[in-house]
């Protein structure tokens, strides 16, 4: 069902060729421009924009004579493969040859916009169209035969264009926002680096100008440098009396997570009873996924299980849990737990508890050490609201698409000015 002044037509019907690009192998590819022509490929296809990074080229006698491989402004360039159906339109700061894993569609401009088609690909109702009972992107691979069948609901051409220009609002929103928050995250990361090692300091806290050497880089000289086992100590309950608590897994980036929340399936044992038991405020990680940064601060139950391969400890001394855990993410601890890894004895690639308290973390003062956290906190939080609000826009910006690619809501257009006759 569409609008009365609508159609329905399908890209083959609205395009002058679709088509996949030029087979290149990797040994073909250079990364110096030296003379040569870009070479598009799916990495180079983001949502609605082309990611201008990672470019590689191809020699000029590697693409010429091939007329299918020369790209030009107002082609939809369509990805097949990892996240197919992803497109974008080639503007005139662009140019180059199209590879053989992205489909080009080259638009008729005066039955399409090249614009208003690659909204509709990259739209809820285009993927559904596409992939339909294939279960979306759960298919890798799209072919050109079925890009062709695809149908769109086809205003006239000054609705087409009032569609993009409502649209680009909300885009140009969006890249604001991910300009941000990229910003944030970077800061974010920086001020933790120089926080964690004492290279910025708060001024009350500042006693010393002078650094001391360690084995993991220079830290303050009023900070002590102790080995883990020195404030912390393991523990190891296990849950023998079957208690049905929420089982929790350790990602790399967040922490302790609710397995089945984060798996969206059951990926543990039905028999929990050798599982252990973390209470709330403990430390943990799996010993055979350390090197990866995936050790976690139990902060979202009372009590939860994990599997028996992990590591549970919890502090006993003068040190802020939440400066701890700030410090174990890092990348720099990252690094550190890799190599304690590959040295253990383990022969199995794992970090046991007694390899692990012996690794050193730089501390001051536990004051400093709470101001630190605290720091970072706010830090994390300004990151947080700009992902929420990156997230609502999207989502946003996706319904309302739904709704004007359809013509359930419509636009006002400008009538065209009416000539008068002599």
């Amino acid at each position: 069902m569409v609008p009365k002044n609508w159609e329905l037509a399908t890209v083959e019907q609205l395009c002058k060729t679709v088509s996949v690009g030029i087979v290149v192998k990797p040994a073909q590819y250079y990364v110096n421009p030296g003379g040569g022509v870009r070479a598009f490929r799916s990495a180079n296809v983001r949502e609605g924009a082309i990611n201008d990074s990672g470019w590689v080229y191809l020699s000029h006698e590697g693409h010429l004579g091939n007329a299918k491989s020369i790209l030009a402004v107002g082609d939809v360039l369509i990805v097949r493969s990892g996240y197919p159906g992803t497109a974008c339109v080639v503007t005139d700061q662009f140019d180059g040859c199209n590879c053989i894993d992205i489909i080009f569609a080259r638009p008729d401009k005066a039955k399409v916009l090249p614009e208003y088609l690659c909204a509709f690909t990259n739209s809820e109702p285009g993927k559904k169209q596409i992939f339909g009972s294939q279960g979306g992107l759960a298919q890798k691979h799209l072919n050109v035969s079925e890009y062709k069948k695809l149908r769109l609901p086809l205003p006239p051409l000054a609705e087409q264009q009032r569609i993009i220009e409502v649209t680009s609002t909300w885009d140009r929103a969006i890249h604001t926002v991910e300009k941000l928050l990229q910003n944030g995250q970077a800061q974010k990361s920086a001020l933790t680096q120089r926080l964690l090692w004492g290279n910025n300091r708060f001024v009350s806290f500042a006693t010393s100008q002078d650094y001391q050497p360690t084995k993991y880089g220079l830290i303050p000289k009023d900070w002590r440098f102790p080995a883990i086992r020195e404030l912390a100590r393991e523990v190891s309950f296990r849950n023998t009396e079957r208690s049905d608590l929420p089982v929790l897994a350790c990602s790399k980036y967040v922490g302790f997570v609710n397995s089945l929340e984060y798996f969206k399936k059951k990926v543990y044992s039905n028999d929990t009873s050798t599982y252990k038991v973390v209470p709330r405020g403990t430390f943990g990680f799996p010993a055979n996924h350390i090197e990866e940064g995936s050790i976690g601060y139990q902060n979202i139950c009372d009590a939860g299980l994990v599997s028996p391969i992990y590591c549970l400890f919890k502090t006993n001394g003068p040190v802020s849990d939440g400066y701890l855990y700030r410090l174990f993410k890092t990348d720099h601890y990252r690094q550190i737990f890799s190599a304690a890894t590959s040295s253990s004895v383990d022969r199995r690639g794992s970090l046991r508890w007694t390899e692990f308290a012996k690794l050193h973390v730089p501390l001051p003062s536990l004051e400093e050490q709470q101001a630190i956290s605290s720091a970072i906190d706010i830090a994390e939080s300004y990151v947080v609201k700009l992902t929420n609000q990156l997230e609502n826009l999207r989502l946003q910006r996706s319904a309302l698409m739904q709704q004007l690619l359809t013509g359930k809501r419509r636009v006002p257009c400008k009538q065209p000015n009416k000539v008068a006759r002599a």
